[in-house]
Formats: C-alpha cells, structure tokens, sequence
C-alpha cells in the first residue's frame, strides 16, 4: 500500500495506460490478429488495474481517484470511436473489421462498467471483484476458446459453443480465485473460500448462461448484471 492516494493514482494509471498501449503496438505491427489483441486487452486490463487498488491507502477519496483512471480511458474509447481523436493503433487493436465505431459497443460498455463496479464496490465488497474477473478472464477466454476450438454450437446461439462456454466458466473461476487469494493476502477481501466457493460457482454458472444468450456486445453489460444481482442472492 501506499500511503498518499495520489501517487497511488498516477503509479496505476502508469500501469494501466501503459499495458493498453503495449497491445495497441504489438497489434499494430502484427504480432496477433486483431480479434486475439481485443481480448488481450478485454482479458487482462481488468485484473491489472483491480489488483492496483491494493495500492490506494484507506481514505475516503481513494475509489473515486481510482474510478478516474478507467474513466478516462473509456472517455478516449468515446472520442476515438466518434472520429475525434484519431487513433489507428488502437483501433486496430480494439475491433474486429478495423470499424472505429466498434469502439463505441464493447470497449465502450466494458469501460463504464468498470468505473460504477469502482466505486459502487471497490475494496469493500468482493462482489465488485467477482464481477469484473467474470467479465474480463471468464468472457474473454470464452471468445478465445470459442474461436479456435468451438466446434459444437449451442442450440440457441450457433455464434456459440460449448468449448466457449466451458472456457467462461474456467476463466472466471481462475481469475477470481487468483485475485481474492491476492486480495485476501494484503487484509482485505475477507471472505471464506471455503464457505463461498458453492456460491461463487453458482454465480460464474448463472454468468455463463446469460454469456451464451446472443445479443452481441451487450454481453459486456449484461454479464455483470446478472453477476451482482446473483452474487447478493447467493450471498457471497
């Protein structure tokens, strides 16, 4: 931890800005397809700037502070989309055709999601952290395990499959073991692995169904929607 909220603002959005525009070169210059660079960054931004809250110290203003950073980021999301800011690396990066206006759908309700699980949730809750790893590891790996191994279909969706699926709920159950472990580790995530690991397992199960329904990049709001509300229902 450390102690001044303010540097521990500008170390993560060091980190953060810094990993997004890693992906956005390497991408640029054809180290990976642009669907694998998409979740790359769908993949990993989020466990990154989740395990720099344990930075922040315990004051009031330290969620808000946090909360800026992927706002920010969701507010250049905005202007590339729109045309504003002219950005091709990260366009490349952040859609499948190579559309500016992608952006505006998925990176755009993934990033204001994270600012409302920021501050709704932040260190108090593991509701917020459970939230955000199924939508980062668990929908990420779905689209990547989907993609190169989805052979067979889901009846009510044929863009989806079940390795996909079985990939959501890996991804999700790795992710938030890792970080409440982490969590836990530095006094704070307080919660019973033991006690919550049932309901955890309902939750990312209750997520990879709603996951599997097709209505796009909607998904990335719907997801942790269905989360939280599960995760207050199963209590845990």
């Amino acid at each position: 931890m450390i102690q001044n909220e303010y540097l521990a603002f500008f170390i993560t959005i060091i980190i953060a800005v810094g990993w997004l525009r890693l992906i956005d070169f390497l991408a640029a210059r054809g180290m990976f397809p642009a669907v694998i660079s998409r979740k790359i960054i769908h993949i990993g931004t989020g466990p990154i700037f989740v395990l720099c809250w344990i930075l922040f110290p315990d004051t009031s203003a330290s969620r808000y502070l946090a909360a800026i950073i992927p706002l920010l980021i969701t507010l250049q999301f905005l202007l590339v989309g729109l045309g504003v800011l002219k950005d091709e690396e990260a366009v490349r990066a952040m859609s499948r055709s190579g559309d500016r206006r992608e952006i505006l759908k998925g990176p755009l309700i993934y990033g204001i999601v994270f600012v409302f699980m920021t501050i709704l949730f932040w260190r108090d809750s593991v509701i917020g952290m459970v939230t955000l790893m199924i939508l980062c590891g668990g929908d990420g790996m779905a689209d990547i395990i989907g993609t190169k191994f989805g052979k067979d279909k889901i009846p009510w969706a044929n863009g989806k499959s079940w390795q996909g699926s079985i990939g959501m709920l890996l991804g999700s159950l790795f992710f938030i073991f890792v970080v409440l472990v982490v969590f836990q580790h530095f006094g704070y995530a307080q919660i019973h692995l033991e006690k919550s690991l049932l309901p955890i397992v309902g939750v990312v199960l209750i997520a990879t169904i709603v996951e599997s329904i097709p209505y796009g990049d909607w998904d990335n709001l719907f997801v942790p929607l269905a989360s939280v509300l599960f995760s207050y229902l199963l209590q845990i």
